[in-house]
């Protein structure tokens, strides 16, 4: 610790300062005890691919337009019957704060729109079908 005097508005103040990154006398103790042995790591196992239920395959002759990150759905764009074009916004997702375009990978035409406004997705959970 290291002793000052400051000066405010005219009134003088002393203050005790104590100056980071200088070390400080280490008070007597018991000595430093020994590490523990270290372990051998353990082995890394692969995550579980995930499995597809059956709400989770597309009908034959569909595409699926699947979320690409788990989130929260902030807009719906398209409803069934409605023609969409390759890179055309169907869904926007919101994760982590930020707000994701999920575009239609191919042309075609709406056949079911799988999920609303305000509901929590998965990864790889079917968003919109296209036929």
């Amino acid at each position: 610790m290291r002793r000052f005097r400051v000066t405010v508005d005219g009134k003088a103040y002393e203050v005790e300062v104590e100056e980071l990154g200088v070390p400080r006398p280490a008070a007597p103790g018991p000595p430093p005890s020994l590490p523990p042995p270290a372990r051998a790591p353990e082995p890394v196992r692969p995550a579980p691919a995930r499995a597809e239920g059956p709400q989770q395959a597309a009908p034959a002759g569909m595409e699926a337009i699947r979320a690409p990150l788990p989130g929260v759905v902030t807009a719906i764009r398209v409803k069934p019957g409605d023609g969409v074009a390759a890179g055309q916004v169907v869904v926007v997702l919101e994760a982590m704060k930020m707000e994701n375009e999920i575009a239609s990978p191919a042309a075609g035409t709406v056949a079911e729109v799988r999920v609303q406004k305000g509901a929590n997705v998965s990864l790889g959970d079917i968003l919109v079908l296209i036929q």
